[in-house]
């Protein structure tokens, strides 16, 4: 059996991929991030992202 290689996506969840992880769920991409939701968590202090306050705790 021969397979294949996968096509290039152009538009949808699969054109975009974590560029730390390579996950295609979650990401954001504002401002030329590209990185999902998991990854920004941990590097977001690195970034200079601050949190607000706390909810409820």
């Amino acid at each position: 059996m021969s397979f294949q290689p996968k096509k290039e996506r152009h538009f949808g969840r699969g054109a975009k991929a974590c560029r730390r992880c390579g996950t295609h769920r979650g990401m954001i991409s504002r401002a030329g991030l590209n990185i999902c939701r998991r990854c920004m968590r941990e590097i977001a202090k690195d970034l200079g992202f601050k949190k607000f306050g706390t909810h409820g705790g």
